[in-house]
């Protein structure tokens, strides 16, 4: 049974409990398999030797998610081939796929963890309460190290977009 943390992050106000373990700075990034628009299974390990931004939301349907993304995506094409922006929510694929079109985001590649919550659990990210992800940040380098972690104290927040941009962006100097 996975662990379950409580007191972390509230929600609109109100506590919930995430299921998973913390994920910390120097920690090998747990493997996880979500679907892709198309219903293919993506796996972390498929982007190894890629820097990785994992941008997870509770749905693209709200305020807060929706412009999250599309930060992020304005940003994806300025960070270079070697970075993968991947937007992770329990949203249907299809309405994944949907929002992606209306919204014209073509920088972050939008992943569903709906089926069996498998990078909720791997990343301490599903919320218990209402089978949703809370809004958080990985930054993972090439190797599959985690370099950056923000889970958002309140889930109707923004995350800190600087920050993470900033651990993406000194992993990319690193390996110049």
């Amino acid at each position: 049974m996975s662990k379950e943390r409580s007191g972390v992050v509230t929600f609109a106000g109100n506590p919930v409990t995430l299921v998973g373990s913390e994920i910390r700075v120097g920690d090998k990034a747990p493997n996880f398999e979500v679907l892709a628009n198309d219903l293919s299974k993506v796996t972390l390990e498929d982007s190894t030797g890629k820097v990785r931004l994992i941008s997870c939301v509770p749905s693209l349907d709200t305020g807060v998610c929706d412009a999250q993304t599309r930060k992020f995506n304005e940003t994806a094409s300025k960070l270079g081939n070697d970075v993968e922006v991947l937007t992770i929510s329990v949203d249907l694929p299809f309405a994944q796929s949907r929002w992606c079109g209306a919204a014209g985001i073509e920088g972050v590649q939008t992943l569903s963890d709906h089926y069996n919550m498998s990078f909720g659990t791997a990343y301490g990210t599903y919320m218990k309460e209402h089978r949703l992800e809370c809004r958080a940040v990985f930054v993972v380098d090439e190797k599959n190290i985690v370099k950056y972690v923000e889970y958002v104290p309140e889930i109707t927040d923004h995350p800190n977009y600087e920050a993470a941009l900033e651990a993406v962006k000194s992993i990319i100097k690193v390996k110049k």
